[in-house]
């Protein structure tokens, strides 16, 4: 299947060599035992750091690669052609989700004082929006946040954080005021007093990537914490919204990818009724049918990180892209599964981890019904 694309550049290619190296040598040798202990290594995430590939978007100063929107999705795709979700997320979350927080809102001396250890990967990221009662609905979250003197003080508690077990830094969203939308961000370091985690979720996929509840009990904050401005934190991440979305796209595309190309070799081998499953007529071309419906939505991906690097208002196409995505890749790898056959259902199995890892891109980062309410509002 050729990738080749009218947005590729020479620049891309060898960086999507360089992940693959990366996940054949230190990912999938690994992966199952990471599914086992319900985490991924943090030596591995800092070997990626040392490689250069978790900061592609950040700033030279602070050991970023100032890399455009465009080159970041090459790097997601990449990445997505692992078979370990939870690997990906774990990465992505850091890269796309929290990362950016600091990269767009943070203070010269925030910067300083942990973008770099970001970037290398000696400092974990996970961003902390959703709560038992908001999600997407962002203007729900209760967990409170009140100025005392110097220091900010926080109550309250958050929901299905990935990366919240394990993480160094956390980016915390938190009401400060009483309008709807008073919202703002706070940087939380892991070990701050009365901030702990409530407890490690056990999820249906997703096993590589250790994902938790958060409690935050009168933790005192110093007033420089604040990152961005205050009561603008609604707005930081709506904005970054974007930017996460297209990256579960791009986990999308991968999985769409791998399954594929796992299922070809697949019933391109597997004999039934005298011959290769690819002998029957309803395999070739239910196959071929999904393989274009991945390669127009990987066009649309690419669109619509095009359409960022020009700094075009992209939240009706993005909302799109992550709504039809979502939705392939349940209908992709189902229909890989089905393929398999009984082999599909056994764990440990690259095509079984796809099928259950797929379920949650039609929910996380915006469940695909508000997605298209996204997409409605703006017609």
């Amino acid at each position: 299947m050729s990738n080749a694309s009218i947005y590729d550049t020479p620049e891309h290619e060898l960086l999507r060599d360089q992940v693959a190296r990366f996940i054949a040598r230190e990912v999938e040798p690994h992966g199952q035992q990471w599914e086992e202990q319900g985490f991924v290594p943090r030596e591995v995430l800092r070997r990626m750091g040392a490689a250069g590939m978790l900061g592609l978007m950040f700033e030279p100063a602070y050991g970023g690669g100032g890399a455009d929107a465009l080159t970041n999705v090459v790097f997601a795709e990449a990445l997505s052609q692992s078979t370990f979700a939870g690997f990906i997320i774990t990465v992505l979350v850091h890269t796309d989700m929290a990362g950016p927080h600091l990269h767009h809102a943070g203070s010269a001396a925030q910067k300083d004082r942990y973008l770099r250890q970001v970037t290398a990967g000696e400092k974990i990221c996970a961003v902390a929006i959703t709560e038992p009662g908001a999600g997407s609905d962002v203007a729900g979250i209760r967990t409170s946040a009140r100025r005392e003197g110097d220091h900010w003080v926080l109550n309250g508690s958050k929901m299905f954080i990935t990366n919240g077990v394990h993480a160094d830094l956390y980016f915390v969203a938190a009401k400060s005021g009483p309008g709807k939308r008073e919202v703002s961000m706070f940087i939380v370091e892991k070990g701050t007093p009365g901030f702990s985690v409530g407890r490690a979720l056990k999820k249906s996929g997703w096993l590589s990537s250790d994902t938790a509840e958060l409690v935050f009990d009168n933790v005192r904050i110093p007033a420089a914490n604040l990152l961005g401005e205050e009561g603008r934190g609604f707005y930081s991440v709506m904005k970054n919204f974007q930017t996460e979305r297209i990256a579960l796209a791009a986990m999308a595309v991968g999985h769409c990818q791998q399954a594929l190309k796992l299922t070809l070799d697949y019933v391109r081998q597997r004999q039934a009724f005298g011959g290769p499953l690819w002998d029957q007529q309803v395999i070739r071309q239910r196959l071929s049918m999904l393989d274009a419906k991945t390669r127009a939505a990987r066009q649309f991906m690419y669109h619509c990180a095009w359409r960022v690097t020009q700094g075009h208002e992209i939240v009706q196409d993005v909302s799109m892209l992550k709504a039809l995505t979502g939705e392939l890749v349940n209908e992709v790898v189902q229909a890989c599964q089905q393929f398999h056959g009984g082999m599909g259902y056994i764990r440990e199995t690259a095509i079984e981890r796809l099928w259950r890892d797929a379920r949650v891109l039609a929910i996380g980062g915006g469940a695909t019904e508000v997605m298209l309410e996204e997409v409605a509002k703006r017609y």
